[in-house]
């Protein structure tokens, strides 16, 4: 079992300190182009931010012995490109046809999902995984569904998008260790980035105007959400077990009505501060767990 470093950790929360605040531009962002136009932007954005970073990483290991293999870092960036790409897509049609609240929730449900694909990948979960995910499963319920739940076509694309979010961080635990997390990170982004583009000409009708009306979220989706938080998510995950990372970046929808009330002036009902005080329970709970892990194995 990976051990659990507070930094690493650290950086998973700052990742969805990020991706909470990006909620508002991803919806403003809609107001202005397709999903596809959207998406396929703000991933070349985020790729494009990244390659100085990539060229001072690449050059600075060429002075030390240790080398990663290229082909398995263009292997992975491809496989987490084409999972978050999906995931995107789903999430943003699922937006636009379903509640802001339901789609908090449905996407939060990769907290579940990733442990039981877990099992299936011969993965052990500790028990105290298993009562943290519930009580965060719990706390984004009351966090986010204000009205009855029923299941439309939105619903379903954002189920659907957090079941590939799920894959998305399996897919990152299995190849972050063994690549370059920048590298990784930026491959990613232009392979997903170049899909959601050819995309956008098949299916919508982007424009330059589009691209300069809804300038102010796409820069931040573009650099801080795909350039900074997906980053910070590879490189925090390389001592993270799957589970427990998932658990950290649930921590996104607390932070998402957190962002509405500064930022927009959305008032907290005692309901939904419940649901952050449990989601934070949840966290504190499978990070103890960690250390107990860690403690025992010593």
């Amino acid at each position: 079992m990976k051990k659990i470093s507070f930094g690493s950790s650290l950086l998973l929360f700052l990742a969805a300190c990020i991706w909470g605040v990006a909620f508002v531009a991803q919806s403003v962002g809609m107001d202005y182009m397709g999903p596809c136009t959207f998406n396929g932007i703000r991933f070349l954005i985020g790729g494009t931010v990244l390659l100085p970073l990539v060229y001072v990483r690449v050059k600075k290991k060429k002075n030390t012995p240790e080398e990663l293999p290229p082909a398995l870092t263009l292997k992975g960036g491809i496989c987490c490109g084409l999972a978050i790409c999906a995931a995107s897509l789903c999430q943003q049609i699922g937006i636009m046809e379903t509640t802001v609240g339901k789609a908090g929730f449905i996407t939060t449900l990769y907290i579940i999902i990733v442990p039981v694909f877990g099992l299936f990948l011969r993965k052990k979960v500790p028990g105290k995984v298993w009562i943290a995910a519930a009580v965060a499963a719990v706390g984004m319920y009351m966090l986010c569904i204000n009205e009855s739940f029923s299941v439309s076509r939105g619903d379903a694309f954002v189920f659907l998008c957090a079941i590939i979010f799920a894959v998305h961080i399996l897919v990152i635990d299995y190849f972050s260790p063994k690549t370059d997390g920048v590298a990784l990170s930026c491959i990613q982004f232009y392979t997903a980035g170049i899909i959601c583009t050819v995309a956008a000409f098949a299916v919508e009708t982007p424009t330059w105007g589009q691209f300069v009306s809804g300038i102010v979220p796409i820069l931040y989706a573009g650099v801080m959400s795909c350039g900074v938080a997906y980053t910070l998510q590879i490189i925090g995950q390389k001592n993270v077990e799957p589970t427990v990372a998932s658990l950290i970046l649930s921590m996104e929808s607390v932070v998402s009505v957190l962002a509405g009330w500064v930022i927009l002036g959305q008032e907290l009902s005692s309901k939904e501060l419940a649901g952050c005080v449990l989601v934070f329970a949840a966290v504190i709970l499978v990070q103890y767990n960690g250390r107990a892990q860690k403690r025992r194995n010593t």
